[in-house]
C-alpha cells in the first residue's frame, strides 16, 4: 500500500518546474534559475505526462508552451505550491529556514563571495549569469537579491528596493601584444544580449567605426582567455582589469557609456536577511 501511494503522489520539486517552465518560456532558462539540470527537469516532466497521461508542454516559436493539457496542471501545480507554502507558514518557518536567492553578475560573482562569513551565506543559492539576466530575474520573481550592471534605471517595480547602486567605468581592454592594421575592422570579444555587449558595440556604431565578432562565449573567463591569446578587444569594469591584460587606451576606440552596478533585493528580503545585504552592501559600495 505504501508503495502504490508513494507512486500516485508528485512531488513539489516536479510542480515547481512545471511552473518554472511555463514562466521562463523554456527548460534550459527554467534548468538555470532553478538551479537544477536540464536533463533533471526533462526527467520531472517525463514523470509528471506519464501520471496525467499526455504531453503538458510543446515546442513554439519562443521556445515551450503549455499544451490543453497542461493549462489544466499548470492551474493545479499553482494551487499546490500556494498550499505547501501556506503549510510551511503555520510551524512558524524563520526566514533563515528559507533559501535566498542571490544572483550575481559574472563579473562580480568570485568577488562576491570572497570573505563573505558563514551567516551572511547560511541557506544561500547562488545564481551567476551576465547582468541581463540577473535583472530580468529580478524583475521575474527568480532572484530575491541581485548584484548587476544597469545601463539604465530599474523598471518601476514596487517589490523591488533599490538599496544602493554606484558607477562603474567601463574600459577597452586588450594584450599587451595586440595590434590592429590600419583600417581592419575592429576584433571583439563578447556575447550578444549582455550589457557590456550593447556599450561596446552602440560606443563603435555611434563613431562610424567597423567591427567584426572575432570571438563569442557567454563565458566572461574564455573572453578574458581569448584577449590574454591576443585575438581582440573587449570591456571590463576598470578594478578587475587582470595583471595579464592592459588598458586599451588607442586613440582610435570610442568612449564608453558609464553602467552603474546595483545592488536589489525584492520587498521583504533586506530586514529578513540584513546580514547578507551588509556584508554586500561593503564590499561592494563601501560603508
Amino acid at each position: 500500500m505504501h508503495r502504490r501511494y508513494q507512486h500516485s503522489s508528485i512531488p513539489t520539486e516536479i510542480m515547481r518546474s512545471v511552473v518554472g517552465i511555463s514562466e521562463a518560456g523554456s527548460i534550459t532558462k527554467a534548468a538555470k534559475l532553478l538551479g537544477l539540470s536540464q536533463p533533471a527537469i526533462s526527467s520531472q516532466i517525463k514523470r509528471i505526462e506519464h501520471a496525467v497521461g499526455g504531453s503538458i508542454f510543446q515546442k513554439s516559436a519562443n521556445g515551450s508552451s503549455t499544451t490543453e493539457l497542461g493549462k489544466l496542471v499548470l492551474i493545479q501545480a499553482r494551487k499546490i505550491l500556494e498550499a505547501n507554502d501556506q503549510l510551511l507558514l503555520l510551524r512558524g518557518a524563520s526566514p533563515e529556514d528559507q533559501t535566498i536567492r542571490l544572483g550575481l553578475t559574472n563579473f562580480y560573482s568570485q568577488r562576491a563571495m570572497e570573505g563573505m562569513s558563514k551567516a551572511a551565506m547560511s541557506n544561500v543559492c547562488i545564481y551567476s549569469d551576465n547582468s541581463a539576466e540577473i535583472a530580468k530575474s529580478m524583475l521575474d520573481g527568480y532572484v530575491d537579491v541581485g548584484v548587476f550592471l544597469s545601463i539604465s534605471d530599474m523598471p518601476g517595480d514596487a517589490a523591488i528596493d533599490v538599496i544602493a547602486q554606484r558607477d562603474d567605468e567601463l574600459t577597452w581592454v586588450r594584450s599587451r601584444d595586440f595590434t590592429l592594421s590600419p583600417g581592419a575592422p575592429i576584433p571583439l570579444l563578447t556575447w550578444p544580449g549582455q550589457i557590456v555587449h550593447n556599450v561596446m558595440i552602440q560606443a563603435l556604431e555611434r563613431k562610424g567605426m567597423i567591427y567584426r565578432i572575432a570571438f563569442s562565449s557567454p563565458d566572461y573567463h574564455a573572453r578574458i582567455e581569448a584577449a590574454k591569446a591576443g585575438i581582440g578587444l573587449t570591456l571590463l569594469p576598470m578594478a578587475l582589469i587582470p595583471a595579464s591584460l592592459l588598458a586599451a587606451n588607442e586613440y582610435y576606440l570610442p568612449k564608453l557609456a558609464i553602467p552603474k552596478l546595483v545592488l536589489c533585493a525584492r520587498e521583504g528580503i533586506r530586514k529578513k536577511h540584513s546580514i547578507l545585504i551588509e556584508e554586500l552592501h561593503v564590499k561592494f559600495f563601501g560603508i
